[in-house]
């Protein structure tokens, strides 16, 4: 079966996913289209996901 977008499991437990926000502007975050990472639907800041954790650093304190 050819995995598209659709099939990616969620990274992150639903439980997570609904209660976290981002920590500049406090809005929403969804994930982003190849789900590796959560974007804020008001700054548009990419916060990444790395083994199951979100890196919910301020992009100025995030490493390259």
């Amino acid at each position: 079966m050819k995995r598209t977008l659709e099939t990616i499991p969620a990274p992150l437990p639903e439980e997570l996913y609904n209660i976290i926000a981002c920590p500049v502007d406090k809005a929403d975050l969804k994930y982003t289209k190849d789900k590796t990472g959560l974007q804020c639907t008001k700054c548009k800041y990419i916060y990444p996901i790395k083994e199951g954790i979100p890196i919910l650093l301020p992009p100025e304190l995030q490493e390259n």
